[in-house]
C-alpha cells in the first residue's frame, strides 16, 4: 500500500476513536479494545453504554447515546447520556432524530440535542450524529447549525449502521464548511484504508471513527 505523506501515522492516531459497537461485543473485546487502543496510541475508545465502567489509562473513553436509529425519546437519550457520564464516559456520541432532520422538523432536532446537552452539562463533550448519507445537502447544512446553536462540540457522519452508507468527503466538506472551525467533524462509517481516512481530514475531519485502525495507520508515514 502506498502511504500518505500528508500526515504522519502518530498525527493521525492522535484523532482516532478506537470503536467496538457491535451488538455481539463482549467484556473480554472491550478489554482487548483498550489493550489494542493504547498499544497503537489512539486518542480514544468508543464503546456501548452498557459496556461502562471501562479502565482505560492514558485513553479518552467516549460512548453512544439514542443509538444507532435516534429513535429514542430525548428524555431517554438524556439520561442514557447523564448514567454514561457518571460511570466514566468523557465524551457522548448521540444520534438525531435523522426522520425529523429528513420532514424539515429541526425544532425537534434542536430540542433533542439541547435536552442530552443539558444532561451532562459541561461534565462530557458531545459529538452529534447527523447520518449525513440519509440526508440531502440543505439538511446536512441545516442540523450542523443546528448542533452549534445546542452547544454540541462536534458533528459527526455517521453510526456505520445505515444503509445508506458511512462518511463520504463530500459530506465531511460540506459539514467542516458549515460549522468552520467552532465545532470539530468526526468522519465515522466505512472507513478502512489510509487513503479514504486522509481524504476525509483533506476534506475537514478533526476526528476519526474507526473500528480497524491498525491498517489505516499501517499506510501514514511513521
Amino acid at each position: 500500500m502506498a502511504q500518505c505523506a500528508s500526515q504522519t501515522r502518530t498525527e493521525v492516531a492522535a484523532m482516532i476513536d478506537h470503536t467496538l459497537l457491535a451488538q455481539e461485543a463482549t467484556q473480554a473485546e472491550v478489554a482487548a479494545l483498550v489493550e489494542d487502543a493504547r498499544a497503537l496510541g489512539v486518542l480514544a475508545i468508543c464503546v456501548s453504554p452498557s459496556m461502562l465502567p471501562v479502565t482505560a489509562p492514558g485513553l479518552v473513553v467516549a460512548t453512544v447515546a439514542g443509538f444507532p436509529s435516534g429513535k429514542h425519546h430525548s428524555l431517554v437519550k438524556g439520561a442514557e447520556a447523564r448514567l454514561a457520564v457518571e460511570q466514566g464516559a468523557a465524551e457522548i456520541d448521540m444520534v438525531i432524530d435523522v426522520g425529523a432532520a429528513r420532514s424539515g422538523d429541526y425544532t425537534a432536532v434542536l430540542a433533542d440535542i439541547v435536552t442530552v446537552r443539558e444532561a451532562v452539562g459541561d461534565r462530557a463533550l458531545l459529538k452529534v450524529i447527523i447520518e449525513s448519507a440519509a440526508l440531502p445537502d440543505e439538511a446536512i447544512v441545516e442540523v450542523c447549525r443546528i448542533a452549534e446553536r445546542a452547544g454540541a462540540d462536534f458533528v459527526k457522519t455517521s453510526t456505520g449502521f445505515h444503509p445508506a452508507g458511512g462518511a463520504s468527503a463530500h459530506a465531511v466538506r460540506l459539514m467542516a464548511d458549515t460549522v468552520g472551525g467552532r465545532l470539530g467533524v468526526k468522519a465515522s462509517g466505512g472507513i478502512r484504508t489510509a487513503e479514504a481516512a486522509a481524504e476525509l481530514i483533506a476534506a475537514g475531519a478533526t476526528r476519526l471513527g474507526l473500528s480497524r485502525p491498525r491498517a489505516v495507520l499501517d499506510g501514514f508515514p511513521d
